[in-house]
């Protein structure tokens, strides 16, 4: 017989950190435990940087950067009084580089959590504490609607390839993961190098 599932659902807002520093362990209380926490809210509608709305972009890298750091904050305190667990953070592969247009605040954001995350790694190396980042390229989301490709190629996967990808990588627990692997990891290594003036091309 299958394990039996306990699912605990509450509201929260990430961007209020006295909140989620409350939520975050009332719910692991409840639930007996914490195994693995995935840190994924997030938003991606911002404005060119000068067109006049500071603040579009702001909520931007209010919500990801700082929403995220919060939970980070919370799932960690549990898993190094527990000396164990699993912290994964979603991130992209637009974090690799600085995108233009209205991906600018959003590829800032993301470039925070590969920090955020490596970061947080390298000060449980060696013990029983694992982070992740996961890097997704384009999936068939909301967050996706309208983007071409990458350089004039369409690499959007399907949702349900999207998830699969995702679930088996989390699964892994590696320190980095390229969702789907192919092709966003050689992608994401090409974007390392790429001149500036194509990666606007790169992911509109």
């Amino acid at each position: 017989m299958p394990p039996a599932i306990s699912v605990v659902v509450s509201t929260l807002d990430v961007d209020d950190p006295d909140a989620v520093a409350t939520v975050v362990p009332r719910m692991v209380e409840e639930l007996g435990g914490l195994d693995r926490f995935i840190a994924n809210a997030g938003i991606g509608k911002g404005v060119p940087v000068g067109s006049g709305r500071p603040e579009v972009n702001r909520a931007v890298l209010v919500t990801n950067v700082l929403g995220t750091h919060a939970q980070c904050e919370a799932a960690m305190e549990i898993f190094r009084a527990q000396n164990a667990g699993h912290l994964v953070l979603i991130s992209s592969v637009a974090g690799m580089r600085g995108m233009p247009q209205s991906r600018t605040a959003y590829s800032t954001s993301k470039a925070a959590l590969n920090a955020l995350a490596d970061g947080i790694r390298a000060d449980v190396v060696g013990t029983p504490i694992r982070v992740t980042a996961i890097r997704p390229g384009f999936i068939a989301t909301d967050i996706n609607k309208g983007r071409r490709g990458v350089f004039s190629f369409d690499f959007t996967a399907d949702l349900d390839t999207g998830v699969d990808a995702l679930t088996a990588a989390i699964e892994r627990e590696p320190g980095v993961a390229y969702v789907p692997e192919w092709p966003w990891r050689p992608v994401a290594a090409l974007m390392r190098v790429a001149p500036i003036g194509l990666i606007g091309r790169a992911t509109k």
